[in-house]
């Protein structure tokens, strides 16, 4: 069990890493890391903490990236996600709980198929999960880094 979770987490940072080079590499945008385990680790060790735990809980449910447009109009606060398949409800759920605390939150999921990118209210008020569009990465960089998850999510043990 322990070694399915950590696989299961290695995946996701793989994950991450493909969000976070890719609009890096596009140039549209500041790619800022902005999650719980990236900008607040030290917190863990008060997780137990009663009166730290609501805090701890506000914290550890932040987006993963924040990330700004290079005119600095317009910031986005971003959920990594690597799935191996499409499971909506799962996906609501996940929405959902990011909706409660944090508002105007974007979903971008990898998938070995694809990747899809769109805000968590469109996921929990419609059920839909949009393709990752070509008006925020090129379609070169999306195959190009598509390959570069497969590679490393089906090399063998």
């Amino acid at each position: 069990m322990k070694q399915d979770f950590t696989k299961n987490f290695i995946k996701g940072k793989i994950g991450e890493i493909i969000f976070d080079q890719m609009f890096r590499e596009e140039g549209r945008f500041t790619v800022i890391p902005f999650g719980y385990d990236r900008t607040l680790p030290e917190l863990a060790q008060y997780a137990k903490e009663a009166e730290y735990q609501q805090v701890i809980d506000n914290i550890r449910s932040a987006p993963d990236f924040a990330i700004v447009s290079k005119d600095k109009k317009q910031v986005f606060l971003i959920e990594v996600k690597y799935r191996s398949r499409i499971d909506m409800e799962e996906l609501k759920e996940v929405a959902q709980k990011i909706e409660e605390k944090w508002h105007l939150v974007w979903m971008f999921v990898c998938t070995p198929e694809k990747f899809y990118f769109n805000r968590t209210n469109i996921i929990t008020e419609k059920d839909m999960l949009y393709s990752l569009s070509e008006s925020w990465i090129c379609k070169e960089n999306q195959e190009k880094y598509l390959k570069l998850l497969n590679e490393f999510i089906n090399q063998k043990q």
